[in-house]
């Protein structure tokens, strides 16, 4: 007789995807490899930020895919491929030292890699848990591609001083297709007819109401607040990508600072508390609300980060960037569910993150080409604070998406 399935089985789940991202955040120890790179191999700024940048955008295009894919396959194939896409692209990154092949190994496999894998974690988990969790779930599992940098970043500062740049990624590459291959073996959708417990406070929350009829990615991109949220979600992750991508070298521009690498590990336990903190907020006070106060946050830290030129005042503005940066990525796919539901959102939610492909794009290019150009990071944090006060405008108007069958009558 099979087993039957209850909320301990959506909490295996739920720990599987947070391990599986936890194994995926190589890309947030970046700024450390690009600083080596830029050392080692003698390549410029603008150069050693092109495989990271390029692996951003690949990853938001492999999730458009990836999402939709899940929802038709399960999860746990689409997991399986993205584990050992990103344990190649590293393996394959040990043996070259160009430009236009680091860019390949790293930036498009990798990058395609991290993104099938993540594309699946999340929509999954989601089913296994009531509606009203929507916040609290998404942060756990999203928290892990924040929190990987904590110990991937150290591993990967001892890997380089002791093996350099090549055999770094052969040891990250190999340590990530065998774990988060294994990894993926767990994660299933619940079987047909499960229905999760309901929450005693059910009542209490002020999370969106869930429709009796779930969106496809077709009609989602009728609404206007699709727009509005591709937009706030492309802006405000461009200040967060760009930090996390440059602060090892911004720690010693503006402070002097050797030791910059530390702030990675900063950076990765504020960004899996913004997941988390965000996710569990949103849940009591809605994800707009939420939003806007990130929004505030963000903006006024960049504003400010031009000033921060002692080792504790940029610690301060990491941590803010982090914790600001992570809430994003707690938020956007709990109001993808809220605003068009859970049973498509694997594709759904893929539409959506193309903007943050986007976001990759803005952060850490015109911050390689400002200080290419100036030799400070100053204009890019301006350009930042400004993109953050636009999200913010929009933010206010952003309101509930209507029912389908009403916008299908509006048509």
């Amino acid at each position: 007789m099979e087993k039957k399935a209850t909320i301990k089985d959506g909490w295996k789940v739920l720990i599987a995807g947070l391990c599986i991202n936890l194994t995926l955040g190589v890309l947030y120890s970046w700024s450390v490899i690009k600083k080596a790179i830029v050392s080692e191999w003698g390549w410029t700024n603008s150069d050693a930020s092109l495989p990271y940048t390029v692996a951003i955008v690949v990853w938001a295009i492999t999730l458009l895919f990836a999402g939709r894919l899940q929802d038709k396959i399960g999860p746990r194939k689409v997991v399986t491929l993205g584990a050992i896409f990103t344990g190649l692209g590293l393996v394959l990154s040990s043996t070259i030292q160009s430009v236009p092949l680091l860019i390949i190994t790293f930036g498009v496999l990798s990058g395609g890699g991290i993104g099938f894998a993540y594309a699946s974690v999340t929509p999954p988990a989601l089913k296994w848990f009531h509606p009203s969790k929507k916040g609290m779930v998404t942060g756990i599992v999203v928290s892990g591609m924040g929190l990987a940098s904590l110990y991937i970043a150290p591993l990967t500062t001892m890997l380089l001083e002791n093996l350099g740049v090549s055999k770094t990624f052969l040891v990250l590459g190999i340590f990530i297709f065998v774990v988060a291959t294994a990894l993926a073996q767990l994660i299933n959708n619940p079987p047909v007819g499960y229905m999760p417990p309901t929450p005693a406070n059910t009542g209490k929350t002020k999370t969106a109401k869930i429709h009796s009829n779930d969106f496809v990615w077709k009609e989602m991109i009728k609404t206007k607040q699709f727009y509005f949220l591709w937009i706030m979600f492309a802006f405000a992750s461009s200040a967060g990508l760009m930090i996390i991508g440059n602060i090892a070298s911004i720690a010693k521009t503006q402070a002097n600072w050797e030791k910059g690498f530390y702030l990675v590990g900063l950076l990765a336990i504020f960004n899996a508390l913004g997941r988390l903190a965000a996710g569990f907020l949103s849940d009591k006070i809605g994800r707009v609300k939420t939003l806007m106060i990130v929004f505030v946050l963000q903006g006024v830290n960049m504003a400010l980060f031009a000033g921060y030129s002692t080792p504790l005042a940029i610690s301060v503005g990491t941590a803010l960037a982090g914790f600001g940066y992570g809430a994003l990525l707690s938020l956007f796919p709990s109001l993808a569910a809220d605003y068009y539901g859970v049973k498509n959102f694997g594709g759904n939610y893929g539409v959506l993150y193309t903007a943050w492909g986007v976001s990759g794009t803005i952060g850490p290019i015109i911050a390689g080409m400002v200080v290419d150009a100036t030799g400070t990071f100053n204009l890019a944090y301006i350009i930042s604070a400004a993109l953050l006060a636009i999200a913010l405008v929009l933010a206010i108007f952003t309101k509930p998406v209507i029912a389908r069958a009403q916008i299908a009558n509006e048509a």
